[in-house]
């Protein structure tokens, strides 16, 4: 008899069902470079079966992200993964790869976790000045751009915004990557003991042979 499971958390079984129902339930495909693998000599029977594992990886990174929500005493999200697949915009599938890029999209818990990740984030005051010193071009003035400074040639003092007035914006942005640093590796962590049915491997998992490494 087949298995139904796609994978395995904690010895619980995520159904096939619920991956072919994030998958093939909407009709629109996930946008290039999010799961929609590029056919090569191996055809659409190849693209297919990438799809399925990286659909898989999305499911599992909602599944998991709702384990830690509940750890960490977190509102349960209301919503659930949709029924349409979304397009998942192409500079966070570049920051972030495509299937967290994908999770982050259309899991609520995933958002949430991330969010409390960020909240967890002490970025020291030296980090925010150091930033702030190394990125001058990032913090010229209208006045400066208007006038066609160049961002990569040593600014007058007067050309550059004051750092007490970018410098929350600039805490901002390090939280944000340090967080999305820190949901990559709790990722990593929380899906190491995750077991997969046959046809449901991660895409990058060089043991099948239909293997990508790319997330």
């Amino acid at each position: 008899m087949t298995e139904d499971y796609a994978a395995r958390v904690q010895g619980e079984a995520i159904l096939k069902e619920r991956v072919a129902h994030f998958l093939n339930a909407g009709s629109t495909s996930p946008s290039r470079g999010a799961g929609n693998c590029a056919t090569s000599h191996n055809g659409a029977a190849r693209a297919d079966r990438q799809r399925q594992r990286w659909a898989t990886q999305v499911v599992i990174t909602d599944e998991l992200a709702r384990r830690a929500c509940a750890q960490r005493s977190l509102a349960p999200p209301d919503d659930v993964l949709p029924t349409q697949l979304l397009t998942v915009p192409e500079t966070d599938i570049a920051d972030l790869g495509s299937i967290i890029a994908a999770a982050l999209a259309h899991s609520p818990a995933a958002r949430a976790l991330l969010a409390d990740l960020e909240r967890d984030q002490d970025i020291p005051e030296t980090a925010v000045q150091d930033y702030y010193t190394r990125n001058r071009d990032r913090f010229l003035t209208p006045e400066a751009l208007r006038r066609g400074v160049d961002p990569f040639a040593p600014a007058e003092p007067s050309d550059v915004l004051p750092y007490d007035h970018v410098r929350e914006d600039i805490a901002h942005e390090l939280r944000h990557a340090a967080a999305r640093r820190a949901f990559f590796n709790w990722l990593d962590e929380a899906r190491a003991d995750v077991e997969y049915a046959e046809g449901y491997e991660h895409p990058g998992d060089p043991t099948h042979q239909d293997h990508e490494h790319r997330h």
